[in-house]
């Protein structure tokens, strides 16, 4: 039970705010089959900008359960004013290109973003640790872990039931269907693709800022977070499927706990595990576990 239990913990919490971003580039790819390697940079902003917000709050001697609001203040704002730029200021000029042009104008917003947030936030670390502190801790056995931790696995179940009923259980969700399967049918039916591709791209940039700003109490938020963090959620989506939203929970499961267990037991392994499982996937499975076989017109 000793081991078993920070295993489990550890492994979920790793997977569930991998998911939280990973399920954000699984949306934006699915609708609008865009790889968006700027989604890193969304993550960071969000980070950055709850961290900095926090600590100004908490300057002002204001009670630490405010601090609460502002994590999810932070990510919509971030996700609201950079998904807006990047969409309608980069992106619209974009669609009907090659894909391959497409990563590589995403690959630049990233670069350019991460000398933005540079030049914003500085090169110094954050570590706004209030709001994990607050709530305490759970005892398992004789291993404490913080409260904390526990609201984030929820609040990465909430989020990810709630696309997934948005888009399978709702009306707005199936005309998105019909913009995935042919966008020229659902411009026949009266679908505003325009306004789809926006609002879906915004979401998913919130989505990508709120699995930073959640995360930025549980560690130091530096410049360069961006990076790793997107490697990580390409293999996740890859891993699961490139817009499938299960796919991506299961995704981020098994690079969590792949992760968790490498560092327990063969610290040297950590990396080579993750995309040792992920090259293997797309040895067996190229389209990924729960991915499907392309064939709508794009």
């Amino acid at each position: 039970m000793s081991d078993l239990a920070p295993i489990l913990v550890d492994g979920t919490t790793y997977a569930s705010y991998l998911f939280l971003v990973a399920v954000g580039l699984t949306l934006i790819y699915g609708v609008m089959n865009i790889l968006n390697v700027a989604h890193g940079s969304l993550y960071a902003l969000g980070a950055f900008t709850s961290a900095w917000a926090v600590g100004e709050y908490m300057n002002a001697d204001y009670p630490v359960i405010g601090t609460y609001v502002l994590l999810l203040l932070a990510a919509v704002v971030v996700g609201l004013v950079m998904g807006l730029v990047l969409e309608r200021g980069l992106l619209q000029w974009m669609y009907g290109r090659d894909e391959i042009v497409i990563v590589l104008v995403t690959y630049a917003a990233f670069l350019i973003l991460e000398d933005v947030t540079k030049l914003v936030f500085g090169v110094q670390s954050y570590m706004p640790w209030q709001p994990r502190d607050l709530p305490g801790f759970v005892d398992i056995g004789d291993i404490s872990f913080f409260t904390y931790d526990f609201g984030l696995m929820g609040l990465a179940a909430v989020v990810g039931l709630g696309v997934w009923f948005g888009i399978n259980r709702t009306r707005p969700g199936k005309l998105l269907h019909v913009v995935i399967f042919d966008r020229e049918i659902a411009r026949a039916l009266g679908v505003n693709v325009t306004r789809v591709f926006t609002v879906t791209f915004v979401v998913g940039a919130m989505l990508g800022a709120l699995g930073g700003a959640v995360t930025a109490p549980m560690l130091s938020v530096v410049p360069g977070i961006g990076v790793e963090i997107i490697v990580l959620a390409f293999a996740v989506v890859v891993i699961g499927g490139l817009g499938s939203i299960e796919g991506a929970a299961l995704g981020a499961l098994f690079v969590g706990f792949g992760r968790v267990l490498a560092v327990k037991y063969m610290p040297e392994l950590e990396l080579f595990i993750v995309y040792g499982v992920m090259a293997l996937v797309l040895i067996l499975r190229p389209q990924g576990l729960f991915g499907r076989v392309e064939t709508r017109k794009i």
